[in-house]
């Protein structure tokens, strides 16, 4: 069965013999984990509108692994965050955040949680990287739904090549520490 339009999920290098097939956990840890993210949207304006014309049948975020939307943080290692986030929201935000297990990562979706969007205000956060790490950005006003599912592939192709031990790594410890986290 040669459909063009079926892409398989390509396994990881390694050596192939009869009855086995080895390689690097990385490798698998990676792929594992880059095809079965969890999503917890926290969205606010109309970017979660956006958000779920892309879980809808015509985008379909399903087909990345990201098929069971929690809103749970404990059950979630994907954080979508959409739309305004006032300042005092941002303890909110910083908590849930928090409460997620490690590994998680975060995509900024939207003009106003990347960068505060039009409301250069003094109670708009000007951008959620001042409480929490972001890993992607997806800018637009709102962004198309395919925007927010290109976004997902670039967190897949940080996932699938981090490394196991990252998260222990004195520059992750470093970086968590200038959140005070």
């Amino acid at each position: 069965m040669s459909d063009s339009k079926t892409k398989m999920v390509a396994p990881p290098e390694g050596v192939v013999g009869e009855g086995f097939f080895a390689t690097k956990l990385n490798d698998v840890v990676g792929l594992a984990r880059a095809n079965s993210l969890w999503p917890l949207p926290f969205a606010t304006s109309c970017c979660g509108i956006e958000f779920m014309a892309t879980m809808a049948s015509h985008y379909d975020l399903a087909r990345f692994g990201s098929e069971r939307v929690s809103f749970s943080p404990r059950q979630a290692d994907m954080l979508l965050v959409m739309g305004t986030i006032s300042k005092k929201m941002a303890p909110i935000l910083r908590q849930v955040y928090e409460q997620m297990s490690e590994p998680r990562w975060v995509i900024a979706v939207g003009a106003c949680a990347t960068s505060g969007g039009v409301f250069d205000t003094y109670s708009v956060l000007q951008g959620i990287d001042k409480v929490i790490p972001v890993d992607v950005y997806v800018p637009g006003c709102p962004p198309r739904p395919e925007q927010i599912v290109q976004g997902v592939m670039q967190l897949q192709e940080l996932v699938k090549n981090e490394s196991v031990r990252r998260r222990n790594s004195p520059e992750y410890k470093e970086l968590l520490a200038s959140y005070n986290l």
